[in-house]
């Protein structure tokens, strides 16, 4: 039986996603050959207090200082601050890290956020030993340099963009495999009736369906939603908050005129999206993954500054989907996806199937299981 170790953070939602998909497609697979494990070292006691709280504060960080945020991310990205970070990193959780892997004696271990692997190398130079380690990346363009470690056994990329970022940052080409970022399995289980899956969520199955995705990390949803509650088209809402409460309680109080279903949390998530005919949202690298891995084009209205813009530059230079600025910008595209029979909508649905690839969390388990067992 071997054991496979996947490492975590929980900065946002993309990097437990991510560790639960690849986690889902391993034991799908080879489970009667192996134990899966996922750990965030972060939530460990002994690490520091304010890396632990840092977690719990990245929502309200995000949203209400963007720009502190961006400029952090940009600094952190230079060689001597980045330098700095990595040795910052390894003196808090060194002793974490040595730990969690004394404990779980992995074969393999897996890492879906950047900043473990420089850690994990000076373990293995300290105890003179080696565990491979396999780094996941989770943003679509605009990438951390932090990700390209050395001593990474494969370094799996979303994108030709992420691939050509790992090789100028000095990684072989042999290291670095394009996947597409993991997402839920049931995205690459083929064909969906849309229809039939409204019928059974109680959603009008003849109605242009768009999903609108928050939480609390989304700006200018509950605008984009205002205007097309008003727009008098032919459409339904399905709109999930991911938690946000305050906009939860705000929504269920509106007066909707278009067909209109409210949800906080939903863990149907695959469903939902089976659904739709089109996303809107912010630019998460998770998200954009999965509404391209089921062919919806997307109404981007939020882009954290950072790792998002590039996420975001990738749905609109592939043509599958659009930037929208204001809530007019929301309308107009709309109106220009429902015009003319839905040609432009049509376009854009088929460049998002093309970008999308609902087969990268079992991808990744087949890449990861080969350097497992080599």
């Amino acid at each position: 039986m071997r054991s496979i170790l996947i490492l975590t953070a929980d900065f946002g939602y993309g990097h437990r996603s991510t560790a639960n998909a690849i986690e889902q497609a391993l034991l799908e697979t080879h489970g009667a050959e192996c134990a899966v494990e996922i750990v965030n070292p972060l939530d460990d006691p002994r690490t520091p207090a304010f890396l632990r709280e840092n977690q719990e504060d990245y929502d309200r960080v995000v949203r209400e200082m963007p720009e502190l945020y961006k400029l952090g991310y940009q600094v952190s990205g230079g060689a001597l601050a980045g330098s700095l970070v990595k040795s910052a990193w390894t003196v808090m959780l060194f002793n974490v890290l040595r730990e969690i892997v004394r404990l779980r004696q992995p074969d393999i271990i897996v890492s879906t956020y950047p900043f473990y692997q420089g850690i994990l190398s000076t373990i293995f130079t300290v105890e003179r030993k080696r565990i491979p380690i396999i780094i996941v990346v989770t943003d679509l363009a605009s990438v951390h340099k932090l990700w390209f470690h050395p001593a990474a056994e494969l370094c799996l990329v979303p994108t030709e963009i992420v691939r050509n970022l790992a090789l100028k940052a000095g990684l072989p080409p042999e290291k670095v495999k394009i996947t597409g970022i993991p997402v839920r399995l049931d995205l690459a289980k083929g064909d969906r009736d849309s229809a039939s899956i409204r019928k059974t969520l109680g959603w009008r199955p003849d109605l242009f369906t768009v999903l609108a995705i928050g939480s609390k990390r989304v700006e200018n949803l509950s605008d984009s939603l205002r205007i097309l509650n008003h727009s008098a088209l032919p459409l339904q809402m399905v709109v999930v908050t991911g938690g946000d409460e305050e906009l939860f309680k705000q929504l269920k109080e509106k007066e909707w005129h278009v067909e209109t279903q409210i949800y906080n949390y939903v863990t149907e998530m695959g469903s939902f999206l089976g659904a739709g005919d089109c996303v809107l949202s912010k630019a998460g690298g998770i998200i954009v993954s999965e509404a391209l891995a089921y062919g919806l084009p997307m109404i981007l209205i939020d882009v954290i500054p950072g790792q998002e813009t590039g996420n975001a530059e990738y749905v609109v230079s592939g043509n599958a989907g659009v930037l929208a600025q204001s809530p007019i910008e929301v309308l107009e595209t709309m109106c220009h996806w429902l015009e003319k029979d839905g040609l432009l909508y049509r376009r854009q649905a088929e460049q998002a199937r093309l970008l999308g690839r609902p087969r990268a969390a079992y991808d990744a388990a087949e890449l990861i299981w080969g350097s497992l067992i080599s």
